[in-house]
């Protein structure tokens, strides 16, 4: 017997964001090996483009791209939350194990927590990223 857990997924890993059409998103960590192609979908479910690190608005949701060796990920995840509206997710995108960049799920989880926020789930989201959704230990 087959259960949703296992069944072949049709929505796109963008949709597993669950973002939705009209919200706002705010983005960290561009550089040049990001997935494109993720970073298309995401905007195509949402109608319109992602928000810079610069953005001053109240966002719906945040995408973070992170690879080891940036820095101080707790700061980086606090950063994040200047414009976060209450409840909405932030998105921590690390490349996946075995790639150039890759960040322990441990080292995901210490950061969170020092930075007020908790894991929620972990989902595969391209060839070569994962993402960790987080959110606030208010919520």
């Amino acid at each position: 017997m087959s259960t949703s857990a296992d069944a072949p997924s049709s929505s796109s890993p963008a949709e597993a964001l669950a973002f939705s059409s009209g919200q706002i998103v705010q983005e960290f960590g561009y550089d040049d090996d990001v997935d494109l192609d993720l970073r298309d979908a995401i905007e195509d479910v949402l109608g319109d483009e992602l928000e810079d690190e610069d953005c001053q608005e109240i966002v719906d949701g945040v995408i973070m791209w992170w690879r080891e060796g940036e820095g101080d990920l707790t700061d980086a995840m606090v950063d994040t939350l200047t414009t976060l509206a209450a409840g909405a997710p932030v998105w921590v995108l690390t490349p996946k194990a075995g790639r150039d960049g890759h960040v322990a799920p441990a080292d995901i989880q210490e950061s969170a927590g020092t930075a007020g926020l908790r894991v929620m789930s972990t989902v595969s989201l391209a060839q070569d990223w994962t993402g960790t959704r987080l959110a606030s230990r208010t919520n």
